[in-house]
């Protein structure tokens, strides 16, 4: 486990060096089509990246939809399923990595 997190933590300080390769995926592409002012190729390739080591492909298809349909995400939030719980826990972890990740791609 202790080699598992040592791995992934590696991972992600050498994303920021990593090459501005297109990600093709469901975070990538949501985040391409939104109307946001912020939302680069180069953001949204970096929000890609850090979900595919953060979700599941299934939890990606979820989050995209908040692009278009962030209240959704409140939805999402505040239901009593407890699918819905454990995928938040998910993505807001999520969340707090890509804004750290992320942050001087914007």
């Amino acid at each position: 486990m202790k080699k598992l997190l040592m791995s992934a933590g590696l991972a992600l300080a050498l994303l920021p060096l990593a090459p501005e390769l297109p990600e093709a995926g469901p975070i990538s592409s949501a985040c391409v089509k939104s109307d946001r002012k912020a939302a680069s190729r180069r953001l949204c390739n970096c929000l890609q990246r850090v979900a595919n080591g953060e979700l599941s492909r299934t939890d990606q298809r979820l989050a995209a939809t908040f692009f278009k349909d962030p209240h959704k995400a409140q939805v999402i939030r505040q239901s009593d399923r407890r699918s819905h719980e454990i995928f938040w826990k998910r993505y807001k972890n999520y969340g707090q990595t890509a804004a750290a990740v992320c942050a001087s791609k914007a």
